[in-house]
C-alpha cells in the first residue's frame, strides 16, 4: 500500500491542533485496529499490541488487515503521524483493551478471559495512574465480577495505582472509519474526571456526542443497543415463517405495514452474525435467566434462521424434482455486505447444520470478499462458480452480484435478502 498521503488527507486528519497522549491500544482487530488508526491521524501518539506476530508483521509492512472502505486511507494518515505495532505492551499512561469477548454457548455468560489477561499483561508495566480503558462489549457486571479482582489480587489499588474506565464501541464494518467519526461515545468511570479526561481523548476524533456515565451503566447500555436490534429482526424473521406457512407475500406485508407513520418493520433475512447483534443479547440471557424472555425468544428466532434456509431449500428442490446431487451453490460467505467479517455468519450456520445432515460437501460456496479458504467447495471467481451450479442460495447482497444479477438466469435462485429482480426467483 502506498503510505503517502496527499495534501486533502493531511488536512482531513491533522487540521486540528490537539495535545499528543501516549495509548497503548491492545487488540487490533475489528475494531482496535481502526480505532488506534483513528487516534493516532488525529495527532494521539500510538502504539498497537497484538500477540499476533504474523498480523502485526503485516501492519509494520504498510499492509492492513482485513477489507474496509476508508481504512487504507485512514491507515496511511495514521502513519504519518508514527503509529508504530508491537507485540509487546508499552509502559503509557492509557491503554485501551479491544480484544474479544466470546460466550459459553451452554451458559451463555461471556468469557471475559481475554480481557482479564489483557487487564494482568498490562499490569505488568504500567505506571501508577494509569487508565485502563475496556472497549471490548461486556455484560453488565462484567467489570465488577472479572476485572476489579484482578487488579486488586496483583496488589493495585484502583482509584490510585489504576483506574477503570468503560468506552464501548458503536460501530459497524463496512463503515467503520464514517462512524468512528460520527457516532456518539459513552464513557464510564467510577470518577468523573476520569471520565473527562478519556471523553477528552476520544473527543480528539469523535465528533457526536460523548456521554460520561458510569461503569455499569455504560455496560448495559451497549448490550441493550444490540439487543433492541436483536428483538427487532427477530419480529421480522417470525413474521417470514408465518406468511410462509399460509404462502403470504411477507415482503409486501411489510411494505405496506411500513406506511404507518409509528411502523418500521424491518427486513428478514437468513439469520444473524456478526460479533455484537448475535453475541451480546445472550449475555442477557446468562446472567437473567427468568428475567430476559423476549430476548431469548428472539435469540431462539433468529439463530434459527438457517435452519429455516434449509428447510426452504429442501422445498424448492423436491418442487422442481432435483435430486440430492444437484448442483447447489451458496452465494455469500460473510455476515453482511460488502465486508470480509466472517463471524458469526448465517451461511456458516447454515453449512454447520448441512454437515449434521452429513449434506454439506455437495454445496459449492463463493464470496469475492472472502480470499482464503475457510469451507469445502468454495470458489474464486464468480464465473466459474456459477458455471457449476444450477441452483442459487443468495445469502449476502454484494455489491457485485447486483451488478451482475443477469448473469442468474436460467438458475434456480432462492433469494433470502429481496436482492434478486429477476422473475421467478423465490423467497424466504
Amino acid at each position: 500500500m502506498d503510505l503517502v498521503i496527499g495534501c486533502y488527507e493531511r488536512q482531513k486528519y491533522c487540521c486540528k491542533e490537539v495535545e499528543k497522549k501516549m495509548i497503548n491500544v491492545i487488540g487490533l482487530g475489528y475494531i482496535g485496529l481502526p480505532t488506534a488508526l483513528m487516534l493516532a491521524a488525529h495527532g494521539n501518539e500510538v502504539v498497537g499490541t497484538d500477540y499476533n506476530s504474523e498480523l502485526v508483521s503485516q501492519l509494520n509492512a504498510g499492509h492492513t488487515t482485513f477489507e474496509e472502505k476508508g481504512l487504507d486511507e485512514l491507515f496511511a494518515a495514521a502513519v504519518t503521524q508514527g503509529i508504530c505495532f508491537t507485540t509487546e505492551y508499552k509502559k503509557t499512561d492509557v491503554y485501551i483493551v479491544a480484544v474479544p469477548t466470546p460466550y459459553d454457548k451452554d451458559s451463555k455468560k461471556i468469557d471475559a478471559c481475554y480481557v482479564v489477561n489483557a487487564v494482568k499483561d498490562v499490569m505488568r508495566v504500567c505506571p501508577k495512574g494509569a487508565v485502563v480503558v475496556i472497549e471490548s462489549t461486556v455484560s453488565p457486571g462484567t467489570i465488577d465480577k472479572f476485572v476489579r479482582p484482578v487488579v486488586e489480587e496483583n496488589g493495585f489499588v484502583i482509584g490510585e495505582d489504576i483506574h477503570l474506565v468503560h468506552a464501548p464501541e458503536r460501530i459497524i464494518p463496512g463503515n467503520m472509519v464514517y462512524e468512528l467519526e460520527h457516532n456518539s461515545r459513552t464513557i464510564g468511570a467510577d470518577e468523573t474526571g476520569i471520565g473527562e479526561k478519556i471523553r477528552e481523548i476520544y473527543s480528539t476524533f469523535c465528533q457526536g456526542e460523548i456521554v460520561v456515565t458510569d461503569i455499569r451503566t455504560a455496560e448495559m447500555t451497549k448490550v441493550v443497543e444490540n439487543t433492541f436490534r436483536d428483538i427487532n429482526i427477530a419480529f421480522a424473521n417470525e413474521l417470514t415463517k408465518i406468511c410462509r406457512s399460509d404462502n403470504m407475500n411477507v415482503y409486501e406485508i411489510i411494505r405496506i405495514a411500513n406506511k404507518h407513520p409509528r411502523v418500521n418493520i424491518l427486513s428478514p433475512g437468513p439469520g444473524v452474525g456478526g460479533h455484537c447483534i448475535s453475541v451480546d443479547p445472550w449475555f442477557l440471557v446468562g446472567d437473567y435467566p427468568g428475567l430476559a424472555n423476549i430476548i431469548l425468544a428472539a435469540r431462539k428466532i433468529n439463530d434459527s434462521m438457517p435452519e429455516f434456509v434449509l428447510e426452504r431449500i429442501h422445498q424448492i428442490m423436491r418442487e422442481k424434482r432435483m435430486t440430492d446431487s444437484s448442483r447447489v451453490g451458496f452465494y455469500g460467505l460473510t455476515y453482511k455486505e460488502n465486508v470480509d467479517d466472517v463471524r458469526e455468519s448465517p451461511t456458516l450456520q447454515l453449512l454447520e447444520a448441512m454437515e449434521r445432515h452429513l449434506a454439506s460437501g455437495i454445496v459449492k460456496v463463493y464470496d469475492p470478499y472472502v480470499k482464503r479458504d475457510i469451507v469445502p467447495n468454495q470458489y474464486h471467481d464468480l464465473e466459474a462458480f456459477l458455471a457449476d451450479v444450477d441452483f442459487v442460495v443468495l445469502m449476502v447482497g454484494h455489491d457485485e452480484i447486483l451488478k451482475n444479477m443477469e448473469k442468474l438466469s436460467g438458475k434456480i435462485i432462492l433469494d433470502t435478502r429481496n436482492i434478486c429482480t429477476l422473475d421467478g426467483a423465490y423467497k424466504l
